[in-house]
């Protein structure tokens, strides 16, 4: 009896990849993204090949975005699903380093397969190959290492037997869960072993719900009993453990305010009466002055980012006390928190068995009353239809045309602080990538979401700044027939980083065009560059025609593009609190000698444990 079968190492990882399934039955690696070249294309692109009916290959423009959109996949999912991606070697594969950074900084999963150079070493140096004068082991996929959670270099066929189970080991890893790279030699991908027909049985993995230690629960009840005037952070943990219901009930029964992080905003619809929006540097006003004013801090599934805690400065009592509520012991320990390592929707119900009917005393309703007028105020139409339009008042027209299935995603430049602070999201309504906040994530990211959940209404915001990054995933959404819409706000520039800019008391400088050293002021046609790649671009001349341009773009199956010109100088108007950017201490003129007399002073409030 053959016990056996023969395969090469990429047909034997292509064929495994296929028979790992999740709880659903589903596949959780749906398929493999893939640019090839002298690295891959013989191996794996062969592979692929012969399993196109039953593992799909996608072909994208850019390894970066590709892997970009098989991120924002990923987290739509609520990690339940994942993509792989697989590059050649040399830039191919470093393209892919940042945004392996961005899934370890978010933790979420994404299999990445670059090549790597010849196992054997009889041809080195070949083409594209990174040579170290020092370490004959080293190549470029070694940059890696930092920004992976899982990384394994197969230079042998057998390795697979142990590096794939242990990758899907680390991707469906509620606590360890990021980026796995396998750095696959190109040699080695085309050589034949036999490999263990028990090896390619169907498996089903299992997402854990770590239970927490009685001791720790113990612990977090009574300082929660102890408290008077306790809010709860919630964060991305909150949506991956599906504890969004359960947090809203908890927060009901015990009567305890709750407010939302980047990652955790539109756990729960903005109406809940409990939500208060979002606390730091783009928070609400209200949000902000209940965590000025909180003696109890309650994070759950919050990795307590600067953002969320104004530099930890939001967190302004001076008796107050931290819990965070996660489940790895890194991010609970963070700060001084008193850690409860769990995941989260279980914390929470053990939490509440022990706290039984305690009840706080109500929050006050009127400053959340107050707040929601003041967002609307803020991103209302303009009255002078001739002066340009502000990032708030664009936020206000997708707003008012926006539907229960409208999802707003972004990730860098002004958009993302705009959107966490007016952003009124439904549930389930919200996907910013604000852990890494990388520019060009936006067109990518928005077609993964639209490939995760095809029912949903998705709306990208992006920056001229953004677009001009990384834009070439737009093509392949045309080609893909796979529609969302891009909100393109073209304010001449880097708008968000120049106010910053002027407000740590610098120069305009480098951030603008204006302000830029160019011969020519550049007018780009985003219009005619979107079109370009087959995607239905038009331009708004108003909030109101941009209002109506994005209805009518729900009707197409094809990507569309709507640009709009705004002003780059004013901020929200609304909310916020200060974030720790340093200021030159010497050498300045008056202006920065100001900034930094008012830095200095509101260092002086950071509360920080490290």
């Amino acid at each position: 009896m053959n016990n056996t079968i023969r395969l090469t190492a990429a047909q034997a990882m292509v064929r495994w990849l296929s028979l790992q399934m999740n709880e659903d039955g589903e596949r959780f690696i749906e398929g493999m993204w893939a640019i090839f070249g002298h690295g891959n294309v013989a191996g794996l692109g062969e592979a692929l090949h012969g399993m196109k009916d039953t593992f799909p290959t996608w072909r994208g423009q850019n390894e970066q975005t590709m892997a970009h959109a098989a991120i924002a996949y990923a987290k739509t999912l609520k990690r339940r699903r994942a993509h792989a991606v697989t590059s050649s070697i040399g830039p191919g594969s470093t393209n892919m380093v940042t945004a392996a950074a961005l899934a370890h900084v978010n933790r979420l999963p994404v299999l990445l397969v670059p090549s790597d150079v010849f196992a054997n070493r009889r041809p080195d140096p070949v083409l594209q190959q990174i040579e170290d004068f020092d370490d004959g082991t080293i190549s470029a996929n070694d940059c890696f290492k930092p920004v992976a959670r899982y990384f394994d270099r197969i230079s042998r066929p057998e390795h697979l037997l142990s590096a794939l189970p242990r990758a899907m080991r680390v991707l469906t890893d509620p606590q360890n869960c990021g980026p796995v790279v396998l750095s696959f030699c190109q040699d080695v991908q085309a050589e034949a072993y036999d490999y263990p027909t028990a090896f390619f049985e169907r498996k089903t993995w299992h997402i854990r719900r770590p239970e927490p230690d009685p001791r720790e629960v113990t612990r977090v009840v009574e300082m929660v009993r102890a408290a008077k005037n306790p809010v709860i952070v919630a964060g991305g943990g909150v949506l991956y453990s599906g504890a969004e219901e359960v947090l809203a009930r908890f927060a009901e029964k015990h009567n305890i305010p709750f407010v939302e992080t980047q990652a955790g905003k539109g756990g729960n619809s903005y109406e809940h009466a409990l939500n208060f929006g979002s606390p730091g540097v783009t928070g609400s006003q209200c949000a902000n002055d209940l965590c000025q004013a909180a003696d109890l801090i309650i994070g759950v599934g919050t990795r307590f980012q600067d953002f969320t805690t104004g530099s930890w400065t939001v967190f302004g009592n001076p008796d107050r006390k931290l819990i965070s509520i996660n489940l790895h012991p890194y991010d609970a320990q963070k700060h001084g928190s008193v850690g409860l390592v769990s995941d989260a929707r279980v914390a929470i119900e053990r939490i509440d068995q022990q706290l039984g009917d305690l009840k706080f005393a109500a929050a006050d309703p009127a400053s959340r009353d107050q707040w929601h007028g003041t967002v609307r105020d803020v991103t209302a139409a303009p009255g002078d239809t001739n002066a340009l339009p502000t990032d708030a008042q664009v936020i206000g027209a997708v707003q008012r045309t926006a539907t229960e299935k409208t999802v707003a995603m972004c990730a860098a430049g002004t958009m993302p602080g705009a959107l966490q602070v007016l952003w009124q999201s439904a549930k389930g309504g919200y996907h910013m990538e604000y852990g890494y906040s990388c520019m060009g994530y936006e067109v990518a990211g928005a077609m993964g979401i639209k490939l995760a959940a095809p029912d949903k209404d998705v709306v990208c915001f992006v920056g001229d700044g953004s677009y001009m990054m990384a834009n070439s995933e737009l093509a392949t959404a045309v080609m893909r027939r796979v529609p969302f819409t891009i909100v393109l706000t073209d304010n001449r520039g880097y708008g968000c980083i120049n106010r910053l800019q002027i407000e740590t008391g610098g120069a305009q400088f480098n951030n603008l065009y204006k302000d830029s050293n160019v011969e020519v002021q550049p007018e780009i046609d985003f219009v005619a560059h979107a079109a370009s790649m087959g995607a239905h671009a038009e331009k708004a001349g108003s909030i109101a025609e941009l209002e109506r341009k994005i209805v009518e773009a729900r009707s197409r199956d094809i990507p569309s593009v709507i640009v709009i010109d705004t002003d780059p100088m004013p901020g929200t108007g609304a909310g916020g609190f200060w974030w720790d950017v340093a200021v030159p201490e010497v050498g300045g003129p008056e202006r920065l000698e100001k900034a930094r007399e008012t830095y200095t002073q509101n260092k002086s409030r950071q509360h920080t444990v490290n």
